[in-house]
């Protein structure tokens, strides 16, 4: 369960008290919510998190399964990414699920972002968080992917594919179009 975040204090805690990497990776979060409305800092954490969805993809591909990275990087750009098609190439990627509790918890942020960005009312206490979920999402799914593939999307990538030879571009699109990803 998903610790409630009381207070705009209790949200800056939460994240000093993340991991050294998801500290970096969502850097601007102090800075937000000392000088915007918590809004900002929402749409932030979100679009930082899509992004760490991407590279998880990305990294995945070229690392796991060697694929060309300038193929990889094409696809994953040209991919219309929905929550439940994010889901099913995590699936395929990793063969793995995602971090059951991380992501059923990430499902009340990503309404109270919805509320938000189509303009309707919310609460201080829902937007508080919806941010402390991102992060503890971001925090498990380095965590699942470290554990298994020495990867953290959520953190800093140089190096994650080491010196391995990867397929011919050829070779990499029919993989990743038997994977799911949308190849020109």
């Amino acid at each position: 369960m998903a610790t409630q975040i009381k207070s705009k204090r209790g949200l800056k805690n939460a994240f000093d008290n993340c991991s050294e990497e998801v500290r970096e990776y969502f850097e601007h979060i102090p800075d937000l919510l000392d000088d915007f409305p918590m809004e900002v800092c929402l749409a932030y954490v979100f679009s930082r998190l899509e992004l760490g969805q991407n590279m998880a993809l990305y990294c995945g591909a070229v690392k796991i399964h060697k694929v060309n990275a300038e193929v990889a990087k094409g696809a994953v750009s040209r991919m219309h990414m929905t929550r439940k098609n994010f889901v099913v190439i995590y699936k395929t990627v990793f063969d793995i699920e995602l971090p059951r509790t991380a992501h059923a918890d990430l499902k009340s942020a990503e309404e109270t972002r919805d509320a938000i960005m189509h303009g309707k009312s919310t609460t201080d206490d829902r937007i508080r968080n919806a941010i402390a979920r991102v992060l503890e999402y971001a925090e498990d799914v380095n965590k699942q992917l470290q554990r298994k593939h020495q990867l953290k999307p959520f953190g800093k990538l140089q190096g994650f594919s080491g010196r391995a030879t990867k397929l011919d571009k050829r070779t990499s699109r029919f993989l990743l179009k038997g994977m799911g990803y949308p190849i020109a």
